[in-house]
């Protein structure tokens, strides 16, 4: 009864996860994204749809646990507790579209989070620029 490692739980084996938090981080977006990817799947059960629909939710909200208005942390809650959550629901998933949804992540341009940073700093600029002319 010799069985291989990659047997007994490939989804465990495929996760290779990091001790640095960066690489925890790059976990959680991976599989959030991987969440978001696959729920035209229909494998996908409903607990991981709903969970998927409240995450976008908070994220479209204004209510949020740090308010947009403070510069850069505010927008920070929701870099972190949307992806988490998705990430939480990934759990979820049938093994099989797991793994396939984190192969189609795995193809995408690496450009995404260049073009996150690009936005928050966009932003932030915004936010300060609209808070100066204001008290003109």
């Amino acid at each position: 009864m010799n069985r291989s490692p990659a047997r007994l739980n490939p989804l465990r084996l495929s996760a290779r996860r990091s001790s640095s938090p960066l690489g925890r981080l790059r976990g959680v977006w991976r599989d959030a994204l991987a969440l978001l990817l696959s729920l035209t799947d229909r494998r996908v059960g409903a607990r991981a749809k709903l969970i998927a629909a409240l995450a976008l939710l908070y994220a479209l909200s204004p209510i949020d646990l740090i308010p947009d208005g403070i510069p850069v942390l505010g927008v920070t809650d929701d870099l972190l507790i949307v992806p988490a959550v998705l990430a939480y629901a990934a759990r979820s998933l049938p093994a099989p579209v797991l793994l396939q949804a984190r192969g189609r992540v795995a193809r995408l341009p690496r450009l995404w989070p260049s073009a996150l940073g690009g936005v928050l700093l966009t932003g932030t600029l915004i936010y300060a620029l609209t808070r100066l002319l204001s008290q003109l």
